[in-house]
């Protein structure tokens, strides 16, 4: 729904305000580390209420007119209102921040752009592991990312915000729950005059916000940072006007287990450990006891992961949303991303979107210079009120290949329709046919459980009868065809075992050149050079690395993937033991994509058991009978059925035959991306 904004028009300017425009302009002339470029300072004029303003008759962009070396650096301690560690007094988290000095003698109130985090100490934040630093006294010096350094400049404050247990922050960290969420909402709150913050962690001289801050907050970050912003906005807080979350969660259940079948490592209470400050570690003990006896193995849904679930406030959401994710993500899954854009659209919230071909990779660090362009842009019209346009700019941006990106005014498009496809046995020994068609009653297709193999184990396995997988393949396409959204697959199956768990997968069959999601970085290569996105200090730089796609060429691309315990066939929130050789009804969520399946390619259906290095495997090894009568495929086409009617018929382009997979999630050194343990936010690119 398009926000209504008020434009600001331009002014024949006085000579004293024109001296004051230079004056500030000067300013923009920072310390900028060698080699390094200062950002152009164009002309600029004060707006009585808010930072410095392009002087064209419409306001369009702010711009960086004030003194980042000398801009206010201070932290504050925010009580929250809990006391999780339990040491009988509220906890107060901290929080450092750095803002314009010049608009502090102004009196003038400015927005802030917040990072909520539990990596500040621990673990780093960026592709280089940027951590917060300190001086002597304890003044903060080094703020990780470009944030502080690109919109300090630009009139806006800069808040970095150590969860609980974290860092400096009293309390213990809860794994999403209410301690993380509280931890941000808090200070937001603050922000806006609705809560005490202190200038010390155990004083009481207490520091007021509503003297600087406009109380208009935009929250990011990446993975579990983007977490808590989307944990914040389902809370309905006044005064957060736009979130920014990337690649990250929006249930917790959904990051440990899916449907009932517990994902690779799926054990959140040592999260808690890892960040936790190490005074927190001697005392949230009881924290973590609590938190693993209410997320249990067994993939059981609780009040637990409940109070986790942030899908289910979608209707309390009144920020924007700019949603960033990799379509590759093998940590944060791309159902994390698609179950949340669906449920915010249902509920009207304006949103936006980008979907890389990268892993768990920060869009800086895959297409930086529109990256930091956007948001920019994204941050004064939410946070400032510039009528700049980018409300009314296509709603997503997708990748198509490395480096090659396409745009659409919705997503997913319009014309995009839920089609069935159905799998049926094939006139020889192989794969069986994917299509419209359903199969004859009675068809079968059975597979036994493997650990030992996985997804692109099965795909370059599809054209051969192999025991561990169900294969059905479409005839090649005579045209491209685009999936684009959320698939689900219904399978009807019959165990020998008392347990089982189900893996669907959709594959585009045919040679391509990808970013190579399964390698260190995720798909990117970090280089030695350096661009600045910013100004910069002596302790703290505006210059980081540059990257690079890396690539590999393949024969066919995962599409989509979905895992499911299929003990949860009746009841999703409890796994009940199977009756071998009884047959179970269940249908499978598979992730949000976005893909185009190119003429001359085949789109894939494989359904298997335990999918390497991503599902944990049953108690059991199952052999299980599919039902293909019974079994389908809805997929989100755009163009529906008629656009897959199209695609197979006619004649076809010949695509050279298969290669071998890159990247392989199989073989004797797995790759990076997705070997454990693994974090939200952790691993070659936080």
């Amino acid at each position: 729904m398009p926000m209504r904004m008020r434009r600001t028009r331009g002014a024949r300017l006085p000579y004293g305000t024109l001296v004051a425009a230079a004056t500030a302009a000067l300013l923009a002339t920072l310390v900028t580390p060698a080699g390094a470029q200062p950002e152009p300072a164009g002309p600029a004029v004060r707006a009585p209420s808010g930072p410095a303003v392009s002087s064209s008759p419409f306001v369009r962009e702010s711009r960086p007119v004030h003194s980042y070396a000398d801009a206010i650096r201070e932290s504050v301690w925010v009580d929250t209102g809990l006391d999780g560690d339990g040491d009988g007094r509220a906890d107060r988290v901290a929080v450092d921040i750095v803002r314009p000095r010049e608009a502090a003698a102004a009196g003038r109130r400015i927005p802030v752009v917040m990072d909520a985090s539990p990596y500040y100490a621990c673990c780093g934040r960026g592709n280089e592991g940027q951590k917060k630093t300190y001086d002597a006294d304890g003044n903060p010096v080094q703020f990780p990312l470009f944030y502080d350094n690109f919109f300090v400049p630009r009139g806006y404050a800069f808040v970095a915000v150590d969860l609980a247990g974290t860092n400096r922050s009293d309390g213990c960290d809860d794994v999403g729950g209410r301690s993380d969420v509280q931890s941000a909402k808090a200070v937001v709150d603050w922000l806006n005059g609705r809560a005490r913050g202190y200038t010390s962690r155990t004083g009481d001289t207490r520091s007021r916000a509503t003297t600087w801050s406009t109380g208009n907050v935009g929250m990011i970050g990446k993975s579990w940072d983007g977490t808590i912003a989307n944990g914040v906005a389902a809370t309905g807080v006044e005064g957060l006007k736009t979130i920014v979350p990337i690649g990250a969660i929006s249930s917790w259940y959904d990051y440990f287990h899916s449907q009932g079948a517990p994902l690779y490592n799926a054990n959140p209470s040592w999260l808690s450990e890892y960040v936790n400050s190490p005074e927190a570690q001697a005392r949230c003990g009881a924290v973590q006891d609590r938190i693993a006896a209410g997320t249990p193995y067994s993939g059981d849904r609780t009040a637990a992961w409940a109070e986790r679930d942030h899908v289910r406030d979608a209707g309390k959401v009144k920020a924007s949303v700019f949603v960033v994710h990799g379509q590759q993500d093998l940590n944060v899954r791309a159902n994390q991303f698609g179950q949340w854009w669906d449920a915010l659209g249902a509920q009207g919230v304006e949103r936006k979107i980008w979907l890389s071909q990268a892993g768990h990779v920060d869009p800086f660090d895959f297409r930086r210079a529109d990256w930091v362009r956007t948001l920019h842009r994204w941050f004064d019209h939410y946070l400032l009120g510039y009528d700049n346009g980018i409300d009314r700019e296509p709603v997503a941006d997708i990748e198509r290949a490395p480096d090659r990106w396409t745009t659409d005014r919705q997503w997913p498009p319009r014309a995009t329709a839920a089609t069935t496809l159905r799998p049926a046995p094939g006139t020889a020994a192989g794969p069986g046919v994917l299509g419209r068609a359903p199969a004859a009653p009675g068809s079968t297709a059975t597979f036994t459980d493997d650990p030992g193999l996985g997804e692109l184990d099965w795909a370059a396995r599809i054209d051969s009868a192999t025991p561990e997988k169900a294969g059905f393949v479409t005839r090649p396409l005579s045209r491209e065809l685009r999936v684009s959204g959320s698939s689900k697959v219904t399978v009807t199956a019959t165990p020998t075992t008392a347990t089982a768990h189900l893996s669907a997968v959709l594959v585009d069959l045919g040679p391509d050149t990808i970013r190579d999601y399964g390698a260190a970085g995720e798909g990117i290569t970090t280089l030695t050079d350096r661009t600045c996105w910013g100004a910069s200090t002596s302790g703290d730089s505006a210059c980081f690395k540059e990257t690079e796609a890396r690539t590999a060429d393949v024969g066919y691309t995962v599409v989509s993937r979905g895992w499911a315990d299929l003990g949860t066939w009746a009841d999703p929130r409890k796994e009940r033991p199977l009756t071998p050789g009884r047959a179970y009804t269940m249908t499978l969520d598979l992730a949000a994509t976005d893909h185009v399946v190119p003429a001359g390619h085949r789109l894939a259906l494989i359904v298997g058991g335990t999918d390497k290095d991503l599902l944990d495997p049953p108690s059991t090894t199952p052999t299980l009978t599919l039902d293909l009568a019974r079994t389908w495929a809805r997929l989100p086409l755009v163009g529906g059925a008629e656009a897959f009617g199209r695609a197979t018929s006619g004649p076809y382009p010949v695509v050279p035959s298969l290669t071998p997979a890159v990247p392989s999630l199989s073989g004797a050194v797995p790759p990076a991306a997705v070997t454990g343990p693994r974090l939200p936010g952790f691993g070659a690119a936080r």
